[in-house]
This record gives structure tokens, sequence and C-alpha cells, in this order.
């Protein structure tokens, strides 16, 4: 009988998407679903962006450089210039969303059985694109009772081996939404100097920081030949569908490997980097609205949350995410039951069980992840949903 591979059986399931088979079966009960599971932003993508991929006028939809339209780079380096991170056109490489930059990450800078660190919880897709490259994610610690600050330095130098090749780091984090200060920044920087490590930087959520600036890796002097900068328009212009993401690094050896990588994709989309281009020309006031809108939901989805019996939900300092700590026996079938079993108003709440953003096992089974991706108004009602859900929960632990 025909088997499928290894790699196959190891790769895991998201813990966003699984459970989207309970929430269809919902639906189709009639039962209003409150979709707190996923990043994807319900604020409108800019009408110029667009308007740029409809008013153009190609006779031929061709392949664009491996490495992405030059005018979009170009372009892309402006933008970069308005955030103090200052690079060439050359020193990136425009990838089909922010998932192919960690990918080409993985693939050009580590080898089969590598390890890269990584604080935990975290996007769950690092585990995927660890099981695609071959290498191995380790885990340290981070704790909802701190708000998922940064590790101390003495867990990162406990879990570096002579396999360890990279630390990854996500900034603002998803899945907990914290802020990494300067300060914990420059503490990775003296990490990867002093073990001459790469550090990966995923920083899809750049724009949403409601207390305190944003650090990028790119900031950090002395670091050039370590950082590689992982990137994506998905979140910034709430243009998840147009997969355009990118891998910026000045360290050359690995631009030239990914390169490879790239070239044997071909092509990044094209259409989505006419929507990038524009998009740079934004007014630069333009993330006002939208960041004081989310940290409306941000303040209203806390509020709730730790206004519930035996709920506690440290307060995010960026992207739209919140993790809560629930009085429960076990998120993934708590998620699951809120689908299937619970409605209250004929409606119900879909969340991520966190156990999907650890792979220490055991860890996040009273947690969920919330995505503040509704406006206020559904935001209290998924809130309406959850309270109730939480007082009739067979498996409620308090």
């Amino acid at each position: 009988m025909l088997s499928i591979s290894h790699r196959g059986h190891a790769m895991p399931a998201s813990p966003i998407r699984k459970l989207v088979p309970f929430a269809e079966a919902a639906k189709r009960k009639g039962v209003k679903v409150y979709h707190l599971n996923i990043g994807q932003p319900d604020i409108e993508t800019p009408k110029a962006c667009l308007d740029a991929v409809r008013n153009s006028d190609m006779k031929v939809l061709e392949y664009s450089h491996s490495a992405g339209n030059e005018s979009y780079r170009k372009k892309l380096s402006e933008y970069y210039a308005k955030n103090d991170i200052h690079v060439s056109p050359q020193e990136m490489i425009i990838t089909t969303g922010g998932s192919e930059a960690i990918l080409f990450g993985f693939m050009a800078c580590l080898d089969q059985d590598d390890e890269v660190i990584v604080p935990e919880p975290f996007y769950a897709n690092y585990n995927g694109f660890a099981i695609q490259a071959g290498v191995r994610v380790v885990p340290i610690g981070s704790d909802i009772e701190t708000g998922f600050a940064l590790p101390p330095i003495a867990d990162f130098e406990k879990a570096i081996t002579p396999k360890t090749k990279a630390i990854i780091v996500c900034n603002p984090n998803n899945p907990t939404g914290y802020l990494y200060s300067a300060a914990e920044m420059e503490t990775l920087k003296e990490i990867v100097i002093k073990h001459n490590l790469f550090l990966f930087a995923d920083e899809a959520y750049r724009e949403f920081c409601y207390e305190g600036s944003h650090t990028s890796a790119m900031h950090l002097k002395g670091t050039e030949q370590n950082v590689i900068l992982m990137d994506t328009i998905s979140k910034r212009y709430s243009a998840c569908g147009g997969r355009i993401g990118a891998f910026v690094t000045k360290n050359k050896e690995a631009l030239d490997a990914a390169m490879k990588f790239a070239q044997a994709r071909l092509s990044p989309p094209y259409y989505a980097q006419l929507l990038g281009e524009a998009a740079v020309d934004l007014p630069d006031d333009y993330f006002n609205a939208t960041k004081a809108e989310y940290k409306l939901r941000r303040d209203t989805i806390v509020k709730r949350l730790n206004a519930m019996n035996g709920v506690f939900c440290p307060n995010p300092g960026g992207a739209f995410y919140a993790m809560a700590k629930l009085p429960i026996d076990d998120c993934d079938k708590f998620c699951q039951w809120l689908l299937e079993s619970f409605s209250y108003n004929n409606a119900t709440v879909m969340l991520a069980p966190a156990t999907g953003f650890y792979s220490t096992p055991g860890r996040g089974k009273d947690e969920v992840r919330l995505a503040y991706v509704l406006n206020t108004e559904a935001i209290h009602q998924a809130m309406d949903c959850l309270e109730v859900a939480l007082q009739q929960y067979p498996g409620r632990t308090i």
C-alpha cells in the first residue's frame, strides 16, 4: 500500500484553521459565528491600492523578476527609510507572503537538523516551516503572568547547542501581542553576536504599537550580518490575500542563497506587487486611524475578558492579538465545544486554542488566542457569548 512521507505525517495542522469544519457546521445550523480565531482584518484595503490593480493596462501578465519588480523594491526601500531602516532595492527579495520569507530564511541559513530558538508561545506556522526545511524548533518559555516578556538571557544560553544557528522573534508578537522593548532587542543583539547566530525578525505588525515604539532588528548596530528581516504587507494594509512579503538582509551570502530559492519558484505575485507599490504612496498619516481603531478594540476586549470570573488577559502592547487564561480544563475541547454544542442568542465565538502556539507538551491547555479584528460592537457580542459559555462549559475548573 502507498504511504505518505514522514514529513507529511509530521506536518502539524493549523491551530487557527483546524476548527473550520466545526464553524461551518454551526453556520449551516443557522448559528452566527464571531471569528476571533484568525488575524484577518476587517479594515478595508486602501482604495488607492486596489485601484492600482484595477487600472492596470498591461497586455500580458508576465513573470516579474525573481527578486520582485525593481520598481516595487525601490518603493519598498522608501517605506523602510521612513521607519529608519536603510536598505537598498538590491538587499531585498519580494516573497509570496511573509510565509515564504520565513521559509527562505530557514532553507538558506540552516542545514538539516540545525536548531532555531524561539520564545514560546510562537506563531504556529514556524513549526510547519521548520518541518519543511528539516530543522528543529527549540522553544524557551515565556509566561502569561509577565505578559510574555522576553525570557531571561540565561534561558537562551541554556538552550544553545552546537546545532543552534538562529533565533527567531516576532515583534510585535503573534500570538501574544507583546511588544519587545529596545532593551529586550539589545539583549537579543548581545546573544546573537556572542554566539554567531542569525536573528530572524518577523515584523509583520510593525505599524501596530500602542504603548512605546517599535524597535526593529534592523536598528541594532553591529548585527548587519546577523539579521534577516521577514516582512509582509498582509496586516498593515489589510491585504492578506495579496500574498506579498519581503526577505530583507545586508548579509549578501544569505541573500544570494535565498535568491536561488526565489528563482526556483520563478516570481512572486505580479498584481499584488502593484498593490504594494501604490501602498507606499499612501499619506504618512494613513496608519493613524487604523492604529486608533485597533487600540480601541484592544482596550474593549481586554477589559471585557478581565471582568469575567476566573479569566486573566495581559494588556498586549502591539499587533491585534490577545492571549487569555481561562478557567477551563482543555482549550482544544473548549473551542470545539463552543462551535459544536453552545450558542447564546443563536451565536457563538470561534477562538484559537493556545496549545497550537506551544511546542512544549502540556503548555497552554488553559489559554486561548483572540484576534480583535472585529468592530467593538461585534467584540462586545462575542464577549457576551464567551462569558455565558464559561458559565455553562462542563469542563470549567473553578
